[in-house]
């Protein structure tokens, strides 16, 4: 076991012992368990896995949207410092889908290159979160 803490600008999001955190990365998704060597790298936005105990089946992992960021490990403590962060049980799917709607639509609509490069910020973000809502609805469905 290990400790992991996921501090977003909002306030801290997970702050406990666990197993197996699987994060994204720019070279892509990285496992951290106990002992891992020390680390410094980017989060991208994407999906953060936690396994509690290591007996916990994959269904019983829990999900997080977020938004990139940094990651630190180091003396068996992995810390992820991220803009946002949305656990899979705080995110209403169908809000997501409506979001990720109106971004298309913004994005579609984008008269410059600024605008453009928000409307895909919101686009990748609404896609994450719709990305963990759908993991967390089909792991309810195989519990």
């Amino acid at each position: 076991m290990f400790h992991f803490q996921l501090v977003a600008l909002s306030g801290t999001k997970f702050d406990d012992d666990v197993a197996e955190v699987i994060l994204p990365t720019l070279e892509g998704e990285i496992g951290v368990m106990q002992d891992h060597m020390p680390l410094v790298s980017v989060a991208t936005s994407g999906v953060i896995v936690v396994r509690r105990n290591p007996k916990d089946a994959d269904r019983d992992r829990e999900f997080f949207a977020t938004n990139g960021g940094v990651i630190d490990v180091s003396d068996n403590v992995l810390r992820v410092l991220v803009d946002e962060a949305d656990h899979a049980d705080t995110i209403n799917e169908a809000e997501a889908q409506a979001a990720y709607e109106r971004a298309q639509k913004m994005k579609a609509e984008a008269k410059d290159q600024v605008s453009l490069e928000h409307a895909q910020a919101i686009v990748d973000r609404q896609a994450v979160r719709l990305q963990v809502a759908g993991l967390k609805r089909h792991h309810q469905r195989h519990k």
